[in-house]
């Protein structure tokens, strides 16, 4: 009795043709291996998006009631948010600078990491996952609830348990999304963002307007 060639099959439909002494050979050695890579989903457009939607929060469609309340004029008012322009432009102006020099995925925990350790890099981290994102997180739900719940409400106060309600619905959807797929994430991202946009700007040339006005 002459005994036969092992034969296996593998991923691809092709056939591992055995050796004579029964084994197999090794797959490594027939087929390079290839590397695991996240897929690249994000383009230039749904970058730019995302970059907008992060740089413009909810906050603007919030502080401005609370300062203008704060300063009692609109002239100090606007005073207040060119000052915090400044403060921001070199904010970004020094990110910028240290995304160029260090040029390592991580964000603050890695600049923070290069310049000052382990331990304190550490700390900034774990501050942003049980403090900061928390809690901003929050605060944009609750405003995305209340805005939502508006024309709902025009002659009562709105309930809190509904915020709530709406809010908790809003960051499950978002969480649900963003687990689902990358590409329809992008997408709604690049929706919201145009809608932020002209959100700001109906509340801006208007704004100016009856600046120029009020200034003849």
């Amino acid at each position: 009795m002459v005994r036969k060639a092992a034969v296996v099959t593998v991923s691809n439909g092709s056939y591992l043709q055995g050796q004579p002494n029964g084994r197999l050979p090794s797959m490594d050695s027939r087929q390079p291996q290839e590397k695991v890579v996240l897929k690249k989903k994000v383009t230039l457009l749904r970058g730019i998006s995302i970059i907008i939607g992060t740089i413009i929060g909810a906050g603007i469609f919030i502080s401005p009631k609370g300062i203008l309340k704060n300063t009692g004029s609109v002239g100090m008012s606007l005073m207040v948010w060119t000052a915090c322009g400044i403060l921001s432009l070199f904010g970004a102006l020094c990110y910028a600078e240290l995304g160029t020099c260090i040029k390592k995925s991580g964000g603050h925990y890695t600049y923070i990491l290069e310049a000052f350790g382990p331990l304190p890099a550490f700390v900034r981290v774990w501050v942003e996952l049980l403090v900061i994102r928390p809690a901003a997180t929050a605060v944009i739900s609750l405003a995305f609830g209340r805005y939502i719940l508006e024309p709902f409400f025009m002659q009562c106060e709105i309930p809190e348990l509904a915020i709530k309600l709406i809010t908790a619905v809003g960051i499950t959807l978002v969480m649900v999304l963003n687990s689902t797929s990358v590409s329809w994430s992008a997408r709604i991202q690049i929706f919201l963002t145009f809608c932020k946009l002209v959100a700001i700007l109906i509340i801006i040339v208007p704004g100016v307007i009856q600046l120029i006005k009020g200034m003849k």
